[in-house]
């Protein structure tokens, strides 16, 4: 028989059996498909060994006019400014309080409690504390986290263990810094919920959503920042990065400035400040589906008047509008129902919504990826894209994404961009974790998916910065596409990766078929290491669908019964292995897991011949 061609198509299909799918892929991890071919994903490496606290969900980079590179980073607790691999905190200041004698220490204790009536806090809060003379041996001085006790007290940890039992300090000066916020969504939850109070949990009780999430623009070289449901915070370029956010409101001739707003966008062309979901006009209760303007050009003044251009309107579908995104001609706003669109009408109109799409959902805050003119997102069981008309986007692994979520964990997903490689990710929990553990990316050029595992928390596809910008769980920044391993922490790790096809008939797929020589055709172009190698491992099968044949047997080696599965060792030069396997259909699983290697996959071929029905 002539040399039977391994052409499958590109993408990988989970919608129905192994298969059902056949001349398809099936399984994935960290690959990728270049032209129809599926390849090893690039690296990655931390930006530098500095870190941040807390759980990153927010990335923003930007160029000032002093020529700065900037990267915001919001996590559940601080919010940041990246400059060089260090981290600036300019997490803002909720109060300011002069204290007289408000530390008690114990005796050979560290933990010193402190008094301040109606302190505002929850357990997880900053306090810097300065001014304070020497009490119980110690002098209490600097940033603390401290846990809250009872409204009026909570217990920071000092350095050292004091030395005496006593109450003092002098005069204090206490700066909280904003309430911290959830990690992770908490059971029984929803956007809006109400807090758990004082560190019951053990983690943050902060804001008023299941989980902290921050929005973010520029407003010319200034950043303009919030958290949900909290207030609008500006930070000033021509500071250094090592000073605080301030509240809007706090700006000179600031007007009516919403006090809670769910999130924050400007626009490009016209230079308004929206707030997505804020308080009406003197108001402090929410209106979740409202969206007030400040003036053109001045992100300070939100009183409207004949002779500015502030504004409002509020939308009617749905109960509460999630995210936003700059498009070409216009400002996409999603509720959690519906699709609007923002468009500038001119003075003395404002703006104007027009409803785009409705009965959509969306499953998050930081879900929406804009790229090459179009919208895509993911719902609640779907995904969706506008370009023009919203419509859902087919899927070919939507039951094994949505089937396999921790749906009460939807606020942590994230979606970014990789345009290096037309492609959108997504992250997201799988159905037995509570942190992100999956990804699953679109390659809209080519209209194909694929997916793995990965955490990653925040990402940001960056032309500001030499590749793409990921944050994960090990509390620094992480540069995508960097050379063939992991490098996330001081330790070089291998990639693990592989990709695995559908099960394909051998011959007629009804007689038995013996293959004895494979042709690999691979490439590893692009490794580090002087002797890449791959595994290349086929699966026959009795029957379709029966379970692959075990045990595994090394290419080359006879042991006795030929229906066995063959592990081949490819490297760079090898041109042909001999097997002995035998079955009705096969499947090809192409794998690698060793320091420096990258491979492509071209057209393998097998030599077989018909070998009876039984």
């Amino acid at each position: 028989m002539p040399l039977k061609k391994l052409e499958l198509r590109p993408g990988v299909n989970r919608e129905n059996t192994r298969y059902t799918t056949e001349g398809g892929w099936y399984e994935s991890d960290k690959i990728r498909f270049r032209q129809g071919s599926p390849e090893k994903i690039g690296g990655w490496e931390r930006i530098s060994a500095d870190t941040y606290l807390g759980v990153c969900r927010s990335l923003w980079n930007w160029v000032t006019l002093a020529n700065q590179n900037l990267v915001s980073v919001g996590t559940n607790l601080k919010y940041y400014l990246e400059r060089g691999g260090a981290y600036y905190d300019i997490t803002p200041l909720r109060r300011t309080a002069a204290l007289t004698n408000p530390f008690d220490t114990t005796d050979t204790n560290t933990v010193v409690t402190v008094t301040d009536v109606a302190h505002g806090c929850f357990t997880g809060d900053y306090v810097t504390f300065s001014g304070a003379s020497a009490v119980g041996g110690l002098t209490i001085a600097g940033e603390y986290s401290l846990i809250v006790l009872t409204v009026d007290t909570y217990t920071i940890e000092a350095a050292s263990a004091a030395t005496s039992t006593a109450t003092g300090g002098g005069s204090v000066s206490a700066a909280y810094q904003i309430n911290v916020g959830y990690a992770f969504t908490v059971p029984g939850l929803g956007w809006g919920a109400g807090r758990f109070g004082s560190g019951v949990w053990g983690f943050g009780g902060g804001a008023a959503s299941t989980i902290r999430l921050w929005s973010q623009a520029n407003f010319g070289e200034d950043l303009v920042f919030n958290h949900r449901g909290g207030a609008l915070y500006y930070w000033d370029a021509t500071n250094t990065v090592s000073t605080r956010g301030i509240l809007v409101s706090a700006l000179a001739g600031a007007s009516d400035v919403p006090t809670k707003v769910l999130t924050v966008a400007v626009s490009d062309i016209s230079r308004f400040t929206f707030a997505m979901g804020c308080t009406p006009l003197g108001s402090t209760v929410l209106d979740p589906m409202l969206i007030r303007w400040a003036d053109q050009e001045n992100i300070a003044m939100w009183t409207p008047d004949p002779l500015n251009q502030a504004g409002d309107l509020r939308l009617s579908r749905g109960s509460e509008i999630v995210t936003s995104a700059q498009a070409r001609q216009e400002v996409l706003v999603w509720t959690d129902a519906a699709l609007y669109s923002l468009q500038y009408l001119g003075a003395p109109e404002g703006w104007g919504a027009q409803l785009l799409g409705d009965n959509t959902s969306i499953a998050s805050q930081n879900a929406v990826a804009y790229v090459a003119g179009t919208a895509f997102w993911m719902g609640k069981d779907k995904f969706y894209k506008y370009d023009g008309t919203v419509a859902p986007l087919p899927c070919d692994l939507r039951k094994h994404v949505f089937g396999d979520m921790n749906k009460q964990q939807y606020a942590q997903i994230i979606a970014g961009t990789n345009e290096g490689y037309h492609e959108i990710w997504w992250f997201y929990c799988s159905a037995d974790s509570r942190t992100i553990d999956s990804y699953v990316v679109y390659h809209y050029l080519e209209n194909l998916w694929y997916y793995g595992s990965m955490a990653r928390t925040a990402w940001l596809d960056t032309s500001l910065r030499s590749n793409p910008i990921a944050a994960g769980y090990n509390y620094n920044l992480i540069y995508h596409e960097v050379g063939n391993d992991d490098k996330e922490t001081s330790t070089t790790l291998p990639i693990s990766a592989y990709i695995l096809s559908s099960e394909f008939d051998l011959d007629d797929g009804h007689q038995f078929a013996f293959i004895w020589r494979v042709l690999p055709d691979m490439s590893f172009t692009g490794s580090e290491s002087t002797a890449p190698t791959a595994l290349m491992t086929l699966y026959p099968l009795k029957n379709s669908g029966s379970g692959y044949t075990s045990p595994t047997s090394t290419g080359g080696v006879n042991s006795g019964d030929v229906t066995l599965t063959a592990a081949l060792p490819i490297e760079e030069f090898t041109g042909e292995v001999f097997v002995r396997v035998r079955g009705r259909q096969m499947a090809m699983k192409v794998s690698s897991s060793e320091l420096g290697v990258n491979w492509q996959l071209g057209a393998p071929r097998i030599d077989l011949r018909p070998d009876g029905r039984r």
